[in-house]
């Protein structure tokens, strides 16, 4: 891959940094590099690159809602008007502030969006009051999650770093 005149390769090293910071975002560079033995500089300049080629978009901080008093997630089947108003409604959809995720798909919805609600008056009010009015929307099917059991990324190598 080439930015800016230089090439970057990826590379055993990076990917065992990638999973070390997906397990512990706050984990210094250099316990990383302790671990995976390379200096923090060596690290940091890593990271670097990764964010330079877009593969690190930065890091966020994940909250538990329902420890906030958010209890209702939902996802929701978004049927449109056509198919080619999907850029259109997902903009409206993102100006939602319970909206926390939208996906173009393939399947009997054009749209599967996530939301987070107070409880099930709030996610009415959303459904009705929000979602429902934007435009090109025709209809939307509702699934209330019961329990989250698994959200973690994906690892990038097959070996375990400890």
């Amino acid at each position: 891959m080439e930015k800016g005149g230089k090439n970057f390769e990826i590379d055993n090293v990076d990917l065992k940094i990638l999973n070390l910071l997906m397990q512990d975002a706050t984990m210094a560079y250099t316990e990383i590099g302790k671990r995976i033995f390379v200096s923090g500089g060596t690290v940091h300049v890593r990271m670097k690159k990764m964010e330079d080629m877009g593969i690190v978009r930065g890091s966020q901080l994940i909250i538990d809602h329902t420890k906030l008093g958010w209890d209702i997630s939902a996802f929701l089947g978004i049927y449109l008007d056509k198919s080619s108003l999907y850029e259109e409604v997902a903009v409206q959809l993102m100006k939602i502030p319970e909206v926390v995720n939208v996906h173009y798909t393939t399947g009997i919805y054009s749209i599967f969006a996530k939301i987070v609600c107070r409880d099930t008056l709030h996610l009415r009010e959303v459904l009705h009051d929000k979602i429902q009015k934007v435009s090109g929307i025709q209809r939307t099917e509702t699934f209330i999650s019961l329990e989250e059991s698994v959200n973690r990324p994906v690892p990038v190598t097959e070996e375990e770093v400890n």
